[in-house]
């Protein structure tokens, strides 16, 4: 990898940010893991591309509404309305994150098990149209 220890650090905690979130909402929407995740989330994203980047990437002016959503649902996580807050920021995390999800299904169909099954016949269909690729008929 040709990542900065710095980097290497963000990965870490954007990943452990992702998976205090996830418990946080298998532990019927706990509210002190949804905030750590938040918070480890945060801080992982901007170590790995950056402040100066960070702040681009929040500040413009096409994804306004995705980036009031995603802290609009942080901070009602933070004043424990935890449920709420979730579908808010999860609204605002797709706003935000949206144009990524064709890379990140083209990355994953190129994986030996999760490719087979991302392209069976039934599955490929509802993959495609969330990776927004159109296959010619």
């Amino acid at each position: 990898m040709w990542l900065s220890d710095t980097q290497k650090i963000g990965v870490g905690l954007t990943a452990f940010g992702l998976f205090f979130m996830l418990m946080g909402v298998m532990m019927f929407f706990d509210g002190g893991l949804l905030a750590i995740g938040n918070i480890l989330f945060l801080a992982g994203l901007t170590l790995v591309i950056g402040t100066q980047k960070t702040i681009y990437f929040f500040a413009r002016p096409q994804k306004m509404r995705g980036t009031i959503c995603f802290f609009g649902g942080i901070l009602l996580v933070f004043i424990k309305w935890p449920i709420i807050g979730v579908i808010v920021e999860f609204v605002g995390f797709i706003n935000l994150f949206g144009d990524f999800f064709p890379v990140i299904i083209g990355f994953l169909r190129r994986l030996p098990v999760i490719g087979n099954v991302l392209s069976a016949p039934g599955i490929s269909k509802i993959v495609d149209r969330m990776s927004g690729q159109r296959l010619p008929v």
